[in-house]
């Protein structure tokens, strides 16, 4: 096959199979593959004498992804494509070459293993703070057919989940880029994820905002019992007032300071820290007033 096995393949019937890898061929590889195609008569090209140029070689070479197939077919279109000269030979220049390749599919699948290797390169480069690479693989995966709107959802989440609050404009990037591309379409529409692309490479990174959701989520699973403290019930009626709904809950804006120390955790879980921003960027800002406030609700 020439999918990953470990996407196509059930497990079990993997399990009970030998599984060879065929790596890419390097260049010194094909080009043995096309000498051997012009010279063989029998099986090759051998009855048609053919030379690629040199710029018509390396294209093929580079384009073909390492399939020797790729090469071999190419090669038969570019060669019984070009006319022979006075000399019989036919030298295949780069537009035969091009034309035979009919601008060959950049490699991906997108339900396979390519797919997860692209978009995983694409984020792993955001993450990294490099706008270069971040550009290129979404540059591959849009020439590969890549559903545009797939990739700024993607992009959306990285906002959320890498950068999070050390750059709140984070997130406003990535959703005016994709209003951007459901008014313009393709592909004027690509413009916008680049720029977003290019933004979340260069924002500060944090995610502090991805793990206290994690483990808010993991001890809301073990603590869903606990009864909602009194004083942050809500009292509508004059009988849950009576049971104490509401009662010396402490209105923050009647202070001058727009805060008040309080507790508002199940009584088993008070003083829980789940978000503990990072330094970075517009986090920092909060890291100070955040660690203060705990600080005093503890006092």
């Amino acid at each position: 096959t020439t999918e990953n096995p470990s996407f196509e393949v059930i497990r079990p019937l993997l399990s009970r199979t030998q599984v060879l890898v065929l790596e890419p061929l390097d260049e010194q590889e094909l080009r043995v593959v096309m000498d051997r195609a012009l010279r063989d008569v029998e099986r090759g090209l051998g009855k048609f004498p053919a030379r690629l140029n040199d710029d018509a070689c390396r294209y093929l070479v580079a384009a073909s992804g390492g399939d020797a197939r790729i090469v071999l077919n190419a090669l038969e279109l570019a060669v019984m494509s070009t006319p022979p000269g006075p000399d019989e030979m036919r030298v295949v220049d780069l537009d035969a070459v091009e034309e035979a390749l009919q601008r060959r599919a950049v490699h991906y699948d997108k339900a396979g293993e390519e797919h997860f290797n692209l978009i995983s390169a694409l984020h792993k480069s955001l993450r990294g703070s490099d706008p270069d690479a971040g550009l290129y693989w979404l540059a591959r995966m849009l020439a590969a057919g890549e559903d545009p709107l797939y990739v700024v959802r993607r992009l959306v989440r990285f906002a959320s989940e890498d950068v999070g609050l050390a750059d709140p404009q984070a997130l406003v990037q990535t959703l005016g880029a994709l209003q951007a591309y459901h008014f313009l379409g393709s592909p004027e529409g690509d413009l916008a994820l680049a720029q977003a692309v290019v933004y979340l490479a260069l924002a500060p990174k944090s995610n502090a905002v991805y793990t206290a959701f994690g483990e808010a989520s993991k001890l809301a699973k073990v603590t869903g019992a606990e009864k909602v403290p009194l004083h942050i019930r809500n009292a509508p009626t004059a009988l849950l007032q009576e049971l104490g709904y509401g009662k010396d809950y402490r209105y923050p804006h009647d202070d001058p300071s727009g805060w008040v120390p309080e507790s508002y955790l199940p009584e088993r879980i008070a003083g829980t820290v789940f978000y503990r921003p990072t330094p970075r960027g517009w986090e920092g800002r909060f890291k100070g007033l955040l660690e203060r406030r705990r600080q005093s609700q503890k006092g």
